[in-house]
């Protein structure tokens, strides 16, 4: 098949549209939450292993940096829900249409941006 149509090579160059983006943001929260579970499970088998752990984790939990690492697995766990229960209603025939694809979009950027704030004032 020898086709004569022009070829887009240069990614930058494509304008996806707000729902693309909100689901490729769905999927790095995806990744983020697979990969968080590790530092979580070291943190729990910290926390049960001895009275001495315990306490040298909750220390460790007090610095900024671990919680900057909660608040940010807190936010993909907070996004990576919210997108997934637009997905979830997406499947059930709620909101399938080009604008109501955006609307949902933007509902979900609203929604997870206010819940991340939250949690970031539940953390510190």
């Amino acid at each position: 098949m020898n086709s004569k149509r022009p070829v887009n090579l240069d990614i930058t160059t494509i304008k996806l549209p707000l729902p693309a983006y909100t689901s490729i943001l769905h999927r790095i929260s995806g990744i983020l939450l697979f990969v968080g579970v590790g530092f979580l499970l070291y943190a729990l088998d910290l926390s049960l292993s001895s009275e001495q752990s315990f306490a040298e984790l909750k220390a460790l939990m007090s610095g900024g940096l671990v919680k900057f690492i909660v608040w940010v697995l807190l936010s993909g766990l907070i996004y990576h829900f919210v997108a997934g229960v637009k997905h979830l209603l997406m499947d059930v025939g709620i909101g399938e249409g080009k604008e109501s694809g955006k609307t949902g979009a933007i509902i979900t950027i609203i929604v997870s941006a206010v819940l991340i704030v939250l949690a970031g004032v539940w953390v510190w």
